[in-house]
């Protein structure tokens, strides 16, 4: 599932591929991509409506049109955008089309059906049920380590299950979160609530470096809205601290790395420089 690197990288994408073109129809081919608007309404609504902008909070996509609407998409595990010319064939698991004044072709692909869009005022878009849950964004000055502090004060989790909670802290999946918690020299297995001012501080700084490193680097995501967009190159094309490399050497102190699951995730770690 794509983390907020990852969808920050297709918002960029979307920026210069759609910023400024003209929807001149559009298409929703399998309706319970858009559950809460009927198939007619979206073709309808959408239909000569101009994208201003494109912009992101946590994992969601904000595709901003002239009519004071936005549509509100998540990619979910699967989902992905491809651009193509209006004469080319549409690609597999081609869910929502959206035909540009451009004669280019902007599709939403999502082979396990589990994306989302919907499409809603943008005077009250922060407001809606999407959104109005998430935790601050974790590049902002809004995400201090006193709030973070705050926030696993409150819990009796694990410090792990957590960071996947996007209402507590937003922005990481299974793989930032165990690289975080690496960085930071905290054991998955901690409780939140029991953690030091000093080793939340740490975790802070760790969530904040990763992200931005993650960002910068273009992580594992290609983005090439002309082929195949948002395919997975896979972990091979980026050296990952502690992710998905279960017996290999910590690259600290040489330990095994270890897997286990967790919430029905899995998680791995160094046991000698993760202490609990």
């Amino acid at each position: 599932m794509p983390e907020l690197p990852e969808v920050e990288h297709v918002v960029r994408a979307l920026q210069k591929a759609i910023t400024g073109r003209t929807i001149v129809a559009a298409q929703l081919r399998l309706p319970r991509t858009a559950p809460l608007i009927t198939s007619r309404s979206f073709a309808r609504k959408l239909k000569g409506a101009r994208i201003e902008a494109v912009n992101r909070r946590g994992k969601y996509i904000l595709i901003e049109l002239d009519r004071q609407r936005v549509l509100l998409v998540h990619l979910r595990m699967t989902g992905k955008f491809v651009r193509i010319h209006h004469d080319e064939k549409l690609p597999p698991y081609a869910h929502a089309v959206f035909y540009l004044d451009d004669d280019s072709v902007l599709v939403f692909c999502d082979m396990r059906q589990f994306g989302r869009m919907n499409l809603l005022p943008a005077a009250t878009v922060h407001e809606s049920a999407e959104l109005s849950i998430l935790a601050p964004e974790p590049l902002s000055e809004n995400f201090t380590a006193d709030q973070l502090r705050e926030t696993l004060s409150r819990s009796r989790r694990s410090v792990k299950q957590l960071l996947l909670d996007q209402t507590k802290v937003l922005g990481l999946g299974n793989i930032y979160a165990s690289e975080a918690l690496f960085l930071a020299r905290i054991s998955p297995f901690a409780i939140a609530a029991k953690l030091s001012k000093q080793r939340v501080v740490r975790l802070h700084e760790a969530i904040r470096r990763i992200l931005g490193e993650a960002i910068a680097e273009g992580s594992t995501l290609r983005i090439n809205l002309n082929d195949d967009a948002g395919r997975y190159i896979g972990s091979s094309e980026r050296f990952w601290r502690m992710y998905e490399r279960e017996d290999e050497p910590c690259v600290v102190c040489g330990t095994r790395i270890r897997r286990v699951v967790q919430g029905g995730r899995s998680t791995y770690y160094c046991p000698k420089c993760q202490r609990r």
